[in-house]
């Protein structure tokens, strides 16, 4: 009885928990299930195509999850700031965030355009393959030059998206994002198969929708924020001056850096374990892409319960309820645990089904199959290590969470993946199998790290961030 009262809530709390957490899983589902369209209107048009704008997409999931990075830690103040309704305070998180994305923009956009052919040639692997190969770099020399435009407008909804949501406001990035997904799905097929009259462009034509329909979401939130300052202050004045307070800056950069360069490292390990698994051949790649795709559609609700935890705890720390925080974090991390125990038994039953959508070979289906299987299986120690992290981060404790993340990636998961790959013939099922078993060791990391409380910390106590910026914002 005792355990069940620790590891669950009562209705109130749950009631609490899902109207911050389903707004979120909205948004990230329905962009997740129309980039699962989006995928299998590319994949029905050929396995070149398919596998030139996975590999295009792994790079710029580089660029994503480094503005991911950079505004998260950030954003733990701005959490933390609402939470004591400091209103000052999260102004200024605003603003570090809108110079910490314009520079890695400008990064972002020089290494895409300078080394972009020579990154895609590193994914392109096969033995007596070469039109196939020729063919899958062309398509993604292609789509990379047109999604470059779409980087801008990502990073500015990114910065307001996340201000809004550490401010509790979470319907407005999910109607955003349901818009803009929307207008991608129906650019996607006038656009790649020619419909109504549109010309036929394929993997051009996929890449502008997805260009278009960030526009368009970037352009929903920032004119809805602007528009309801009375209920968002932070915007009030965001623009008037562009000064940061020095003390506040300064831990930002203390606390955000590890965070940072944790996404950048972790997001390129990742670009490096498929480089990995590249090597065994293009059918390797197009299978990745389909049981990704097909995953990420199913991840939405320990996603979502990640940023829940980032959200709901980190106002509480702020708020200096740390025993509060405690029992609230224990409950959100078995709520999504076991709801994952739910989720990956039906994609289980479900794996063989969805490849056959796309227009490929069948052994490239039957691995796909397969690699959604080993997805499914590892979904509920995902889930738990997803919920351990934003409860690290959550408390400002951003240099454990770089240890436990990209670290681990780049010291374990990455060597051991370079080594099946490069010194053995094993086949390339169970070297994902292993490749993903090895994160039980971040599960027991984890469990450690959260029993012993390091992450119940208050960052913005005392310090007095938000009334010393009340004379730059009013200078």
């Amino acid at each position: 009885m005792k355990l069940r009262k620790k590891l669950f809530g009562d209705k109130a709390f749950y009631k609490m928990v899902l109207a911050v957490a389903i707004p979120i899983m909205i948004q990230n589902g329905i962009t997740n299930f129309v980039g699962l369209l989006d995928n299998i209107m590319v994949g029905r048009v050929g396995t070149e195509q398919m596998s030139g704008i996975a590999i295009v997409n792994q790079l710029l999931l580089v660029f994503n999850l480094s503005i991911f990075g950079a505004i998260s830690g950030a954003g733990i103040f701005g959490a933390q700031f609402y939470g004591c309704q400091d209103h000052k305070g999260v102004r200024h998180t605003f603003r570090f965030k809108l110079y910490i994305c314009l520079a890695i923009l400008l990064i972002g956009i020089f290494i895409l355009t300078v080394f972009g052919k020579n990154l895609i040639l590193m994914y392109l692997h096969g033995e007596g393959q070469e039109g196939s190969l020729t063919a899958a770099l062309e398509y993604g020399r292609q789509y990379l030059w047109i999604m470059l435009a779409g980087l801008l407008p990502f990073g500015l909804e990114q910065v307001y998206t996340s201000t809004l949501r550490e401010c509790g406001e979470t319907m407005v990035p999910m109607r955003a994002g349901v818009t803009a997904v929307l207008v991608n799905l129906v650019l996607n097929w006038l656009l790649i198969f020619g419909s109504l009259g549109f010309p036929r462009l394929g993997v051009a034509g996929a890449a502008i929708a997805t260009v278009i329909s960030r526009y368009v979401q970037a352009a929903i939130v920032i004119v809805w924020t602007h528009g309801h300052s009375e209920c968002m202050p932070f915007i009030k004045g965001a623009y008037q001056s562009g000064r940061i307070s020095g003390g506040l800056a300064g831990k930002i950069v203390l606390k955000g850096t590890p965070l940072m360069v944790n996404e950048i490292l972790w997001s390129a390990g990742m670009a490096m374990l498929m480089q990995c698994y590249s090597v065994r051949g293009l059918a390797a790649v197009a299978a990745l892409n389909i049981s990704t795709t097909i995953s990420n559609v199913f991840n939405v609700v320990f996603i979502a319960m990640g940023s829940a935890i980032s959200i709901i705890v980190g106002q509480l720390l702020g708020a200096g309820k740390m025993e509060e925080a405690k029992e609230t974090d224990t409950r959100l991390i078995a709520f999504s645990v076991f709801s994952c125990f739910g989720i990956g038994g039906t994609l289980i039953l479900c794996a063989p089904l969805f490849p056959m959508m796309y227009n490929t070979t069948s052994e490239v289906k039957a691995m796909a199959a397969d690699f959604i299987r080993i997805a499914a299986l590892c979904m509920p120690m995902a889930a738990f290590i997803h919920a351990s992290y934003f409860t690290l981060r959550s408390g400002g404790r951003t240099v454990v969470t770089f240890l436990f993340d990209s670290v681990f990636l780049w010291c374990v998961s990455i060597p051991l993946a370079y080594a099946l790959s490069r010194f053995t013939d094993m086949p390339i099922v169970p070297l994902y199998l292993c490749c993903q078993l090895v994160d039980f060791v971040k599960c027991v990391v984890g469990f450690i790290l959260v029993k012993k409380g390091v992450w119940i910390h208050n960052i913005i106590e005392s310090k007095g961030y938000g009334e010393g910026m009340a004379a730059s914002d009013e200078g």
